[in-house]
């Protein structure tokens, strides 16, 4: 089911898991996050037509990975040009999205470039 990202209220929720599925490699890489919502139960987000994931957490902290914000990046953001520049028009045709999730309790940072995202 698609869902607007933008529209969750990410605020205290728990991301709980993340899991790369790269058996259709190159043709539908996805990224499954596992999160229980603030104010809805938990769900799993996939990510579908992943062409970059940059995560760059901070382990080793006993505490839930609380998340501060989740929203999609701007069509200038530096990743996402950067993606576009480097493969020199193999993706000019591909729609993607820069999603990016910040947490608070450890001062981490996903950001997934992806053609779309469900629940």
């Amino acid at each position: 089911m698609e869902f607007d990202f933008d529209d969750c209220y990410w605020h205290d929720s728990i991301l709980e898991s993340i899991f790369l599925d790269r058996k259709d490699l190159g043709n539908n890489d996805i990224i499954e996050i596992i999160v229980d919502w603030y104010d809805i139960p938990r769900s799993k987000i996939i990510f579908k037509g992943v062409c970059l994931f940059k995560a760059t957490m901070n382990s080793g902290i006993h505490v839930k990975e609380a998340i501060d914000i989740g929203y999609i990046g701007p069509a200038d953001d530096p990743d996402l040009l950067s993606f576009y520049k480097k493969w020199k028009g193999a993706f000019d045709s591909v729609k993607l999205n820069c999603y990016i999730i910040k947490t608070s309790s450890t001062g981490s940072e996903i950001k997934i470039l992806a053609e779309g995202v469900e629940i």
